[in-house]
């Protein structure tokens, strides 16, 4: 593969594919209804092609996207791309501060309390999760404080949404998350 285009001079992500033509979220179309190989791997690529844009907002939103392929039925698609905490942290994490990225820890309270089929409750958690390594990125980042008293959420605990992943996720995907969210302190 080619060497990443660093459209706006920025350094690709070392957590995702390298990519050599500029990508957009449309060129998962013809992904739709799919989740699994070239779904997750065309949703990384996407991911990285937009944060060399210099769009990290957009990035995460297709590291979200990777993060709902269905895993379980085809593991070996992890053994090339790991799932993409650290992507998802390191994108939160480098982001130039004229770089839109709206608020993470809001968006990813929001993911986790609004998913939907398939694969609901892991999912969920994996949002969690990012929701987790965002609040310690961004500590002065608010809660959606109106969604939790309207909807009575309650914010997990790290070790809840660690034992949610070792029932729920992958072999060892509890302990990649618990590496990652090590370092964002």
């Amino acid at each position: 593969m080619k060497k990443a285009i660093h459209v706006t001079g920025i350094e690709p992500c070392p957590f995702l594919p390298e990519v050599d033509t500029p990508l957009r979220a449309s060129a998962m179309k013809p992904f739709r209804g799919e989740s699994g190989r070239d779904f997750y791997r065309q949703a990384l690529l996407c991911a990285q092609s937009l944060w060399l844009q210099g769009l990290p907002a957009q990035s995460l939103l297709l590291i979200n996207r990777a993060f709902g392929a269905d895993h379980q039925a085809d593991p070996e698609m992890c053994k090339i791309d790991p799932l993409p905490y650290a992507a998802a942290a390191w994108v939160m994490k480098n982001r130039k501060e004229d770089q839109f990225i709206g608020n993470p820890r809001r968006h990813y309270q929001h993911l986790a309390t609004r998913m939907v089929e398939p694969r609901k409750t892991l999912r969920s958690w994996r949002a969690w999760a990012c929701w987790a390594m965002a609040c310690r990125i961004f500590p002065d980042y608010p809660a959606d404080e109106e969604q939790m008293i309207e909807e009575g959420i309650v914010e997990p605990g790290i070790s809840e949404i660690e034992t949610s992943l070792c029932e729920l996720g992958l072999k060892g995907e509890a302990e990649l998350w618990r590496t990652v969210l090590k370092e964002t302190i």
